[in-house]
C-alpha cells in the first residue's frame, strides 16, 4: 500500500543527497564540487545535532510511537544511520578518488603524512614547535576523568606506551594493562587562529604546482612532542556532533536571557549522538565509544579529512579562481534611485528586490536614509539573523541617537545565533533602541521593516516585507523576495502586526497580510479549497508554489483533494518534502521539483489561479508545522501590476529549468528532470542572472567629459 506521508528525517537526507549531486557533477568547477561537498558534511551536523538528537530522545521516551509514515523511532534511527552512511561514503570517495587528483592536476596537490619527503618533514616539524605546538592541550584518560569532548571540534587522538627503560609512576600518567593510555588533543582550527592549510617547500624536481599539508595531520604526526617519555602506537581524529535540540523553558520565571544562556549551556555538555572519524586505530575508537555511549550505527568513518571545508582557503591561491564559479554581480535595481532615499518613487509603484542577483544595498540605504532623514519619526522592525558587522545595526543605533523612536524585536530562539543575538540586543538597548524579546512560547521568524515619516500634513508608512534574513552576509549568497510599499493597506496591517508583537492587543483582522499562526494556514487552505471549487475539466485549476520544505499534514491533505479535483499542483521544494507525488487516484496532478545550485534557494512564492483572478503571494514560512502553527509568521501579496508580472516571471523561470532541476518519484527518490537537447537547456539561476545583467546594461549611461582642443 503506498504511504500518503514521506518520513521527514529520511526526506531530508534526500535533500543531502542532491547536494552532494552538485558534487559530484563533474560539469561543475572543481573548488564549487568542493564546496558542495563541505556543504553535505556541515548539513549533516545540524541534522544530527537536532533531527537526529529528538529522534533518539523519543526513543526513549515513546519507543512504540509511529509517525504518519508508518516509522518508529527506532526504525528511523536505521533507516537515517544506513542513508546517511551510504551518502558519507560516496562523499569520501569523490573526495579522495575525483576532487583531490583532479586538483592535484591543477596544482594543487596534497600531501599526506605519509607523503612527506624529509625535507618537508623537517619544514612542518619546524612550523609545529613554533606555530602549532604552544597552542595545544593534552588531555588524559582514565577511569576517574574521562575529558570533555566539545560539540563539533576536531580532536587528535593517541594511543600511548612508555618508552622502553622509562618508569611511569602513577602520578605522572595512569595506566593498567586493562586500560588503555589514550590522550586527546583538541586542533585549534579556526577561531583558534591557526591556518588549515600549509604550504610545502618542493622538493620533487618532477613535482609541478603548489603542495600543501593539512593542519589535521601535522598534530597527528608531529604529536609525540606533546608526551615526554611516551612513544605513540597509534592515532585516530575525530569529532563529536552532541545534542542541540533544547527549548528554553519560558515558563521558568527567571529572566527569559538568562535562560537562553542556560540553554547554550546545556548545548555544550549534551548527550553525543554522532562521531565522525578517520579510524586508524580500534583500539582508540573501541575506547571512546564505551565512554561516550555511541553505537556502531552512530559512528561515521572517513578516509582522510575531518572537516573538507577546512580545504576552501584553497580559494584564495591564484589557482582558486580559475576552479570557482564565474563571478556574478550583484546589481543595484534599474528602477530605484541610487542618489535620492525612495519615498517618491514608492508613493507612485511597489518595489521588487530579487536578492542575489540584485544588490541587497537598497535594504540598507531605505534603513540609513530612515535614520538620517530629519522627517522620519519612527522605524519598526524584526531581526532573526542579522549577521556580524551588520550595517543594520549600526543604521538602528544612529536612529535611536538621533532621538528617533526606534522599536526592534530581536528573536533570541534562532537557533545557533542566540549567544550573538543576545549580544545584539544588549548593544541595541545601550543605543536606546527599544528591544522587544519575541514572544512567549512562540518565535517570531516574520521580516518586516516599516517606517514613519511625516510629509506635508500627513504621517506615511513606508514597509518592507521579506522572504529572507536581515542579513547582508547571506544576500549574498540566499535567493530571496523582498517587497517595498507605501501601499495604505498594507501599512495599517504593518501597524497592526507590530502593536500585536509588542504590547498587549486582541488581533484585529488585517485586509492584506495574514499572520501564522493565526490566520497563514487557514487562508492557504482556503485557497486550495477556492481552486478546487472554480476548477473544471475545461478550465482546471493551478496552483504553483516554492519553498524550503512541506511537511504540514493538513496542507498535504488539501493538495491530495485538489490533485484529486483535477487542480494541476506545481511544487518546488528545496528541502523537505513529506508530500508524495504521482499516486494515481491521490496525487497524481502534483508535480515536485528541486533545485540545488550555487545561490541557496530561499524564497517563497505561492501562486493560486483562481479562475481567472490570479493571486500571488510571498511569505516568510514555509509549509510545515513549525511555521504556520507554532512561529510568527508574515505572507504578503503581490498587488501592484508590474511586480506581480515580476515575481511571476520568476516563479516560471524556476518550472522551467532542465539543467538542475530534480524530479521526486513516488518511492521517494529524486531523478534530474529530463535535460534535452544541449541548446534547449534551461538553467534557471542562470536565466534569472542573464535577466539583471541585461537590465543593468540598459541604465542609460553617464556621458564621458571630453576636452577638445582648438587647432589653428
Amino acid at each position: 500500500m503506498q504511504e500518503r506521508y514521506f518520513n521527514r528525517e529520511l526526506s531530508w537526507l534526500e535533500f543531502n543527497a542532491r547536494v552532494l549531486f552538485q558534487g559530484l557533477n563533474k560539469n561543475l568547477p572543481l573548488l564549487e564540487r568542493l564546496q558542495f561537498l563541505s556543504i553535505v558534511t556541515s548539513n549533516f551536523d545540524e541534522f544530527f545535532q537536532v533531527r537526529v538528537a529528538s529522534v533518539k530522545r523519543l526513543l526513549q521516551e515513546n519507543p512504540g510511537q509511529a509517525d504518519v509514515s508508518g516509522l518508529t523511532p527506532q526504525m528511523v534511527l536505521t533507516s537515517v544511520s544506513a542513508r546517511a552512511h551510504q551518502i558519507i561514503r560516496s562523499q569520501q570517495e569523490c573526495l579522495m578518488s575525483d576532487i583531490l587528483p583532479s586538483l592535484a592536476e591543477k596544482g594543487l596537490v596534497y600531501v599526506t603524512p605519509m607523503q612527506y619527503t624529509q625535507q618537508q618533514s623537517e619544514y612542518l616539524q619546524g612550523v609545529f614547535n613554533s606555530e602549532i605546538f604552544p597552542l595545544l592541550t593534552p588531555l588524559r584518560t582514565d577511569a576517574e576523568a574521562f575529558p570533555h569532548i566539545k560539540n563539533l571540534t576536531t580532536y587528535a587522538a593517541f594511543l600511548l606506551k612508555p618508552i622502553a627503560g622509562i618508569k611511569v609512576s602513577s602520578q605522572d600518567f595512569k595506566g593498567s594493562d586493562d586500560l588503555p593510555r589514550i590522550a586527546f588533543v583538541e586542533i585549534p582550527g579556526g577561531s583558534g587562529g591557526l591556518k588549515n592549510i600549509y604550504w610545502l617547500p618542493n622538493t620533487r624536481l618532477s613535482a609541478k604546482g603548489k603542495q600543501f599539508a593539512l593542519l589535521q595531520d601535522i598534530v597527528t604526526e608531529f604529536g609525540t612532542k606533546l608526551f615526554p617519555g611516551f612513544e605513540v602506537e597509534e592515532t585516530m581524529l575525530f569529532k563529536v556532533a552532541r545534542d542541540a535540540d533544547f527549548a528554553v523553558d519560558e515558563d521558568a520565571g527567571k529572566n527569559f536571557i538568562h535562560a537562553m544562556e542556560d540553554v547554550l549551556i546545556q548545548r555544550k555538555s549534551s548527550f553525543p549522538v554522532q562521531m565522525t572519524c578517520k579510524a586508524s586505530s580500534q583500539t582508540i575508537l573501541k575506547f571512546i565509544m564505551e565512554h561516550l555511549e555511541l553505537k556502531e550505527e552512530d559512528v561515521y568513518r572517513i578516509d582522510q579529512i575531518i572537516n573538507p571545508a577546512d580545504l576552501m582557503e584553497l580559494r584564495d591561491t591564484d589557482e582558486g579562481s580559475s576552479l570557482s564559479f564565474e563571478h556574478w554581480e550583484h546589481f543595484y535595481p534599474a528602477d530605484l534611485p541610487e542618489d535620492e532615499p525612495y519615498w517618491d518613487t514608492l508613493k507612485l509603484r511597489d518595489k521588487i528586490l530579487h536578492v542575489p542577483y540584485e544588490s541587497y544595498d537598497p535594504v540598507v540605504k531605505f534603513l540609513n536614509d530612515a535614520a538620517d532623514d530629519d522627517e522620519v519619526l519612527a522605524i519598526k522592525m524584526t531581526l532573526y539573523r542579522t549577521g556580524r558587522d551588520s550595517p543594520i545595526i549600526d543604521a538602528l543605533e544612529r536612529a535611536a541617537q538621533r532621538g528617533k523612536q526606534v522599536v526592534v524585536l530581536v528573536e533570541l530562539k534562532a537557533r545557533f545565533d542566540e549567544e550573538r543575538n543576545i549580544a545584539w540586543a544588549n548593544e541595541l538597548e545601550q543605543a536606546g533602541v527599544t528591544v522587544i524579546y519575541g514572544l512567549v512560547n512562540l518565535k517570531v521568524h516574520a521580516k518586516i521593516l516599516m517606517v514613519i515619516r511625516r510629509e506635508s500634513d500627513t504621517i506615511r508608512r513606508y514597509v518592507h516585507l521579506a522572504t529572507g534574513n536581515y542579513n547582508t552576509k547571506t544576500a549574498k549568497l540566499y535567493s530571496d523576495i523582498s517587497l517595498f510599499t507605501a501601499n495604505p493597506q498594507i501599512a495599517n496591517d504593518a501597524t497592526l502586526f507590530f502593536n500585536l508583537v509588542t504590547g498587549y492587543s486582541i488581533l484585529q483582522n488585517m485586509n492584506c497580510l495574514s499572520m501564522a499562526p493565526v490566520t497563514i494556514k487557514s487562508r492557504l487552505i482556503a485557497m486550495i479549497n477556492r481552486e478546487i471549487e472554480r476548477s473544471s475539466p475545461e478550465n482546471p485549476g493551478l496552483i504553483i508554489a516554492k519553498m524550503n520544505s512541506l511537511t504540514h499534514e493538513e496542507v498535504i491533505s488539501a493538495l491530495y483533494k485538489a490533485s484529486q479535483a483535477g487542480v494541476k499542483v506545481l511544487l518546488n521544494i528545496r528541502g523537505i518534502c513529506m508530500l508524495v507525488p504521482g499516486v494515481e487516484g491521490l496525487s497524481e496532478n502534483i508535480r515536485v521539483v528541486s533545485i540545488v545550485d550555487r545561490y541557496l534557494e530561499h524564497s517563497r512564492i505561492f501562486y493560486f489561479q483562481n479562475g481567472g483572478t490570479p493571486e500571488l503571494y510571498c511569505s516568510s514560512a514555509d509549509w510545515m508545522s513549525r511555521n504556520l502553527d507554532r512561529r510568527i509568521e508574515l505572507m504578503f501579496p503581490i498587488l501592484d501590476k508590474t511586480a506581480f508580472e515580476d515575481v511571476k516571471s520568476i516563479l516560471d523561470t524556476y518550472f522551467a529549468d532542465n539543467s538542475s532541476a530534480m524530479q521526486l518519484q513516488s518511492n521517494g527518490s529524486w531523478q534530474p528532470v529530463e535535460r534535452g537537447k544541449k541548446e534547449d537547456a534551461v538553467r534557471a539561476q542562470e536565466v534569472l542572472y542573464k535577466k539583471y545583467k541585461a537590465l543593468e546594461e540598459k541604465k542609460p549611461k553617464e556621458t564621458e567629459t571630453r576636452f577638445e582642443v582648438r587647432r589653428k
